[in-house]
């Protein structure tokens, strides 16, 4: 049998030393898939969109990515000035490559931007800096650059849903990298988790066969049991 796959999406950069630009994507991402018996591929986001449809041809499954924040004019959202790293090149082939995958029934795990892409892919809302707009909100922005691992609150996981089915538990703890958050959640999606202040933490699309999407960071916490009971269950069912 075949390893499945997985798509990666990217973001733009520019490299530290030379100054160029360059197409990147996490590492954490890309052991987490092979760590569940995946063979990652990233996809660039300068790829012409009316290209996708070949590129999904060829792909199991897609894991869209953590990063900057998605243009408030994309979703009407207030701008704040904590808003950072837009690029208007990955919001176009990230929301036309969401909406493929999930038209195809292609599995995808979208995380933390991912969660946030998804949510405006359907016609949801964020809050563009939480402690500003979200009343009684926890801190889910972490400062600490070398503790992308601590663990900052819990989640509780509707009972009924994928997520917690696949997880084995309705209540756990997770990291916290993210300002934005969802607002109102997006035509067609569900809401599966929250965190203590009552964001969601967790989305769903039902119907497709695996079509989940969580604001934490798994891919930084590859020890926990949740973690990798997330990824080997994207990773089973990318495999035909």
């Amino acid at each position: 049998m075949s390893s499945p796959l997985i798509g990666v999406t990217t973001r733009n950069a520019i490299d530290p030393k030379y100054k160029t630009p360059i197409i990147t994507s996490p590492k954490s991402y890309l052991l987490a898939l092979v760590k569940a018996g995946a063979l990652p591929i990233l996809i660039p986001v300068n790829l012409p969109l009316d290209s996708l449809e070949e590129l999904l041809s060829h792909l199991d499954g897609v894991v869209f990515t953590g990063g900057g924040d998605i243009d408030p004019d994309r979703f009407g959202g207030l701008h704040h000035e904590a808003v950072f790293n837009i690029d208007p090149e990955r919001d176009a082939i990230e929301m036309q490559l969401i909406l493929k995958v999930s038209e195809k029934n292609i599995p995808f795990l979208a995380i933390c931007r991912g969660l946030q892409v998804l949510n405006v892919a359907y016609g949801g809302t964020l809050y563009t800096h939480i402690s500003d707009q979200l009343e009684n909100a926890l801190d889910h922005s972490n400062p600490v650059i070398d503790s992308f691992d601590k663990i900052s609150h819990s989640v509780r996981v509707k009972g009924d849903s994928d997520l917690a089915r696949i997880v084995g538990e309705t209540e756990f703890g997770v990291n916290s990298l993210h300002h934005q958050g969802v607002k109102e959640v997006g035509k067609g999606l569900r809401a599966v988790a929250w965190a203590p202040d009552g964001l969601v933490e967790g989305l769903e699309l039902p119907g497709h066969p695996f079509g989940i999407a969580v604001q934490w960071h798994p891919e930084w916490l590859p020890d926990l049991r949740h973690s990798q009971a997330l990824f080997k269950a994207f990773v089973g069912a990318t495999i035909k």
